[in-house]
């Protein structure tokens, strides 16, 4: 292009003083940028396309950091990262060393709410709010809620305790009709019922118009109709929603309109109230494939050419792939599987089902919660869910999942995508706390697949059971090659055995094949090894008890957190039943581990099978020189 305003921009400030027409330059510079760069690394394009000149209004009216911008999602804050200046860490987003692809503490003073969740900045703001208004600070928060957020059930505890408090919040609704797919529930058709439908104050405007014309009874009829205008705004423009909860509302004002945005933003600042500005904004806005992309507008793609929009990354069979085509497969042979993802369809792999059986396919929105309890009643009704979301985002229904499904014993399973170590998403989006924090769960059991033919197996297994809730969990990216045992005891695969039985290695799902690695370097040095899948790894399996014994070192190797993980499981399974063999257990360190590719990671945190050989050569030294 030939103007080069972007590179002049380093922090909001630089803004204010921009006419609308250098705005709407800078604003295609963004769009560039961001499609260029993106195009490199990967990373939420669509969102933040879509976003341009919301967030330039937003710094233009308000003052960051004095005034308190909390997105949600976070991943809508790319442009807000551009204009707080860090343009150049653009280079390496969401790579170790690079920008984040959430808001991040450690980056700015700009980015106070490391957000990755959905639906969760309503509550941060109510907070804020209360905060600033007891220290008697005249400052202003800002939530940017978008994305499908307000299909959680959060935003709606928080928008209840938000009027009550009646202090200053400002709610911008950036409301692509979008979440990862297209939203979905009955917040979604209101809120499209607005975009669709011309504002009230024209209509009031067109009447007046006509009614004024009208000699001697014109006035007063606009007058009385001016005193029913409530009743015109629920029939043509339903905003009386928001207004009914005690907060006022401004809208649906054009997302892409800079003008119009910051008009509305300025009105919004003056009100000492609870406020939303509904703008109406198109995920993917400015590149063509972005828009064209039914699936989800360029939500998150890999790298990919940018003048195209094709994907360059190799084919491969993904786990994702693998289980939804297994589902579509037992869905044929069950009348009773149904499927529930929570606005994740294509990503969880539920979209396969949806277009084979769409009327045993449901998308509740952002709303893990209800779509556990939601499941429960299916379940009770003599059907059994298939529940598809991140491993990460069941955290969040853990309650429902203890209480609403495995106390009633339901047959519920819960497949968990993304499982372990996922890398450049940073350490909310890390599937690596499931095995420990639902391992406590009772009448549980939870499987990890180490391959394709695995993953299928255990779904079967899964879906078998009806006298209490099961997951599976299976990592991101590309399927390894296939794994075959060599024998299976009870339910445990041997899948690699020495002459000698000096050590017991269990390998958990991905590292399976870690383990295998690991036997074959320690053959070289005298140690033999029995590699062991338990492939159902909570409760763990009662067979590896006489496994145990018949070896002087037990190792496990898993993708989730140490800290109440397999290894403890297996320990307690192994002090429970007096076996006085040496246990070592090897896993994820419960910290916060910096973004990363996931061998990067692993390499950070020792889980390599050459760095995991020396340390089993190392301990079973220890316990020989001890012999």
């Amino acid at each position: 292009m030939s103007s080069d305003i972007l590179s002049t921009i380093t922090s909001p400030a630089d803004l204010k003083g921009m006419s609308y027409e250098e705005l709407s330059l800078l604003s295609e510079e963004i769009r560039d940028f961001l499609i260029t760069k993106v195009a490199k690394t990967g990373g939420h394009l669509g969102p933040n396309l879509g976003v341009v000149e919301l967030t330039l209004a937003l710094h233009r009216v308000f003052d960051s950091p004095r005034d308190k911008f909390v997105f949600d999602t976070g991943h809508q804050s790319y442009v807000h990262k551009m204009v707080t200046g860090r343009q150049d860490g653009f280079d390496r987003l969401k790579q170790r060393g690079g920008l984040t692809g959430y808001p991040s503490q450690a980056e700015s003073e700009h980015d106070l709410v490391e957000n990755c969740h959905a639906s969760t900045a309503l509550s941060y703001a109510d907070g804020l709010a209360k905060a600033f208004t007891l220290h008697g600070e005249d400052r202003h928060v800002v939530a940017v809620v978008g994305d499908g957020a307000l299909t959680g059930g959060m935003c709606w505890e928080a928008l209840n305790n938000i009027a009550h408090a009646k202090n200053p919040v400002i709610i911008v609704v950036n409301d692509n009709g979008r979440s990862y797919a297209p939203t979905i529930g009955g917040l979604a058709d209101h809120l499209a019922t607005l975009r669709l439908n011309p504002g009230y104050e024209k209509v009031l405007d067109l009447v007046k118009d006509s009614l004024e014309r009208t000699p001697l009874v014109g006035r007063p009829l606009y007058e009385a109709l001016h005193a029913i205008k409530k009743g015109i705004k629920d029939a043509v423009a339903p905003q009386a929603m928001f207004e009914d909860l005690g907060i006022k509302y401004i809208g649906p004002v054009d997302g892409h309109d800079q003008a119009a945005v910051e008009s509305a933003l300025e009105r919004a600042k003056k009100f000492n109230g609870p406020i939303i500005v509904h703008a109406v904004t198109r995920k993917g806005n400015g590149y063509q494939p972005a828009l064209d992309d039914e699936a989800d507008n360029f939500h998150a793609p890999g790298a990919f050419d940018p003048l195209t929009g094709k994907s360059l990354a190799a084919p491969s069979l993904k786990w994702t792939h693998v289980f939804g085509e297994e589902l579509v497969e037992i869905a044929s042979e069950r009348s009773d599987i149904v499927g529930i993802t929570a606005a994740m369809p294509e990503s969880t792999g539920i979209d396969r089902l949806a277009a084979k059986y769409p009327e045993r396919a449901y998308d509740v929105g952002i709303a893990e919660q209800h779509a556990t309890t939601s499941a429960a009643g299916l379940a009770l009704a003599g059907l059994h869910p298939i529940v598809a979301v991140y491993a990460t985002f069941l955290n969040r229904a853990f309650d429902q999942v203890l209480l609403d499904v495995a106390l009633h014993k339901l047959p519920v399973t819960f497949v968990l995508d993304r499982a372990g170590i996922t890398g450049p998403d940073g350490p909310s989006h890390y599937g690596i706390w499931d095995m420990s924090v639902f391992g406590v769960v009772p009448g549980l059991r939870i499987a990890a697949p180490r391959d394709a033919a695995t993953l299928r197996e255990e779904l079967r297994e899964a879906v078998a059971i009806d006298d209490g809730p099961t997951i599976v969990r299976f990592p991101t990216g590309s399927v390894p090659a296939a794994l075959p045992a060599l024998r299976r005891v009870g339910t445990v695969d041997v899948l690699s055995e020495a002459d000698r039985k000096d050590v017991l290695l269990i390998g958990v799902g991905s590292f399976a094949h870690t383990g295998v690695a690991i036997a074959s370097l320690l053959s070289e040095q005298g140690i033999g090894v029995t590699v062991v899948d338990p492939r159902w790894v909570r409760p763990a399996p009662a067979e590896l008890v006489d496994l145990a014994r018949g070896h002087r070192l037990v190792v496990s190797v898993e993708d989730g957190v140490r800290d109440g993980g397999v290894g403890d499981a297996v320990s307690k399974l192994l002090r429970d039943h007096e076996v006085d063999v040496p246990v070592r257990d090897l896993g994820v360190e419960a910290r916060w581990i910096p973004h990363g590719t996931r061998n990067e990671i692993l390499a950070e945190l020792g889980l390599t099978a050459p760095e995991i050989a020396t340390k089993v050569a190392a301990w079973y030294a220890g316990v020989t020189a001890k012999a």
